[in-house]
């Protein structure tokens, strides 16, 4: 099968801004895995400054915090992903598989028209 692109980017808008998009998702996964937004944005390869401020987008664009931090000091900071960023994350991925499913067939058309 030849597509013309890989799997759709969904982006999720809230007025002018992405509520959530593939790389807000990607930085959610992150965060959950090393409960850390410091450590997550360096193992995404970006600055903390673009990670917190895309963590603030998220927690202002929705209608509870997805994420949940607290500031270091002697006992360190961390962060978490809620309860409820996690029903984001679960249905933002569940959306993006719907859509993917249903281009598929237009996609493979569409592929006929590229060099």
């Amino acid at each position: 099968m030849r597509h013309a692109r890989g799997p759709t980017k969904l982006r999720v808008m809230y007025g002018a801004e992405i509520a959530i998009g593939p790389g807000k998702a990607e930085l959610l996964q992150a965060i959950s895995t090393t409960g850390s937004i410091s450590a997550s944005a360096k193992r995404l390869g970006m600055s903390y400054r673009r990670a917190w401020l895309l963590v603030d987008t998220m927690n202002r664009c929705f209608r509870e915090p997805v994420v949940a931090s607290a500031t270091g000091g002697s006992g360190g900071g961390g962060a978490v992903v809620t309860d409820f960023g996690r029903q984001v994350l679960e249905r933002f991925a569940a959306m993006g598989r719907a859509v993917d499913r249903a281009l598929d067939p237009e996609l493979e058309r569409f592929a006929d028209l590229l060099k």
